[in-house]
């Protein structure tokens, strides 16, 4: 048996912690630069209020709802999924974290020792209970079965945040309401094809002939339908692999202007991106570096530049030192720069590298590892290159993401720590 622990409105969710007068109320969360709504709870929607908009197309309409507004606080999110997650990872033998609010676990050998709707519940009051977290729980006898049942618990209040498949007619009945859309690895242009074929539910595509199916699309369309009925396909390291592509791309705070605030913005986008490839144990061997104004300008320019290494690298210092190289390339006088980025191409596993006797290109592995440590430890951008630029009395450079409906960072911040009087 397997289950899928999800949290509602995470960021919402997250923003109403340590603030229980918003419970109950319609919030949403801003993206980068507070651009769009990224996250919206379930009394923001049924207002009207529309993810992925463009704040400034419903800020009259959140105002007038009193809809709570706040920009994106991920060093709050980061350290309460880490919390969660911990909680989580008590109630079975396995776990595996999916994503900052979605964890899986396997109860291989439990069977006959649990009454897994029941250890549902116990889940989700202790979350709660220790977190302030609402979560749902979903349970099947595979991966993809924990995902159908855990949209079901989040869709269908009668389930009251805990549902199992564990028989033949709960598989059935909730694979019969589960849109083909809506099933775990079916894109938008799979399930229009699908429906084509006259399939609009999983219960339908759960009775296709696997092989044939395989056949005519791929073998990740055969997996899902052995999943769906029941035979387990999918472990951990199918369920998310390493990514094939990196990138590290924002808009900034404030246009920029002048050459050395390009190549401070290009370097910590850099950085940001080699931690990444670090994370997974990959390297890379080619880096691509972009740069350019607004499309909506009245003259859009954008610049592009690739730089390939002789030996495939995950270097901080490495990948710095090729940016650096290509600035001359990016940077165009009276060019008002609005979105910067790093992407890393190329990638593959670092465990199987081997270097070539004959480059001589500098890596420094336990450098690396102990600048990610730290930077884990303490959070992010403990430590830094020069090159990102230095922050002034301790404020962002001015092309910086602003967050101007900032929340404090109750956890992770010492002077934002909550303060209980009495």
């Amino acid at each position: 048996m397997f289950a899928l622990v999800d949290a509602n409105s995470f960021y919402c969710s997250a923003e109403q912690v340590f603030r229980p007068d918003w419970r109950g109320r319609p919030l949403v969360v801003l993206s980068n630069n507070d651009g769009i709504i990224v996250a919206a709870n379930r009394q923001a929607k049924e207002l009207g209020v529309e993810k992925f908009k463009a704040y400034f197309q419903v800020k009259n309409q959140c105002e007038q709802a009193g809809v709570i507004v706040r920009s994106s606080n991920y060093e709050l999110y980061g350290d309460l999924s880490e919390k969660m997650m911990q909680v989580v990872g008590r109630f079975a033998p396995s776990q595996h974290i999916y994503s900052i609010d979605e964890s899986f676990l396997r109860f291989h050998g439990c069977q006959g020792l649990l009454d897994f709707k029941e250890h549902g519940r116990k889940l989700r009051c202790a979350v709660w209970k220790e977190c302030r977290l609402p979560v749902c729980v979903g349970m099947g006898h595979t991966l993809t079965l924990a995902k159908a049942a855990n949209h079901a618990a989040k869709k269908n209040p009668s389930y009251q945040g805990v549902c199992v498949i564990e028989s033949e007619p709960s598989r059935e009945k909730i694979l019969r309401r589960l849109l083909v859309s809506d099933i775990w690895g079916i894109g938008r242009k799979l399930s229009l094809k699908l429906r084509l074929q006259g399939i609009e539910n999983a219960w339908q595509l759960s009775k296709q002939s696997p092989v044939l199916m395989r056949k005519n699309y791929s073998v990740e369309m055969e997996r899902t339908i052995r999943e769906l009925k029941g035979e387990p396909c999918k472990d951990w390291d199918t369920a998310r692999a390493d990514k094939q592509q990196i990138f590290s791309t924002r808009s900034v705070g404030e246009r920029i202007t002048n050459v050395d605030f390009l190549h401070q913005a290009l370097c910590q986008h850099t950085a940001i991106a080699a931690s990444k490839l670090r994370a997974q144990g990959s390297v890379c061997s080619v880096l691509m570096a972009f740069a350019g104004n607004s499309p909506y300008d009245e003259k859009s320019k954008s610049f592009k530049q690739m730089y390939r290494f002789s030996q495939p690298t995950n270097d901080t210092l490495t990948l710095t030192k090729a940016v650096s190289s290509l600035l001359s390339n990016l940077y165009q006088e009276g060019v008002r720069y609005y979105k910067v980025g790093i992407g890393l191409f190329e990638i593959r596993n670092g465990r199987f590298l081997q270097p070539d006797f004959f480059i001589d290109q500098k890596e420094h592995p336990l450098l690396m590892k102990a600048f990610d440590g730290i930077n884990q430890r303490y959070g992010k951008g403990t430590l830094f290159l020069a090159a990102e630029g230095i922050p002034h009395k301790g404020r962002s450079q001015e092309w910086s993401m602003k967050r101007a409906l900032l929340s404090p960072q109750y956890t992770t911040k010492w002077s934002n720590i909550p303060i209980i009087k009495t």
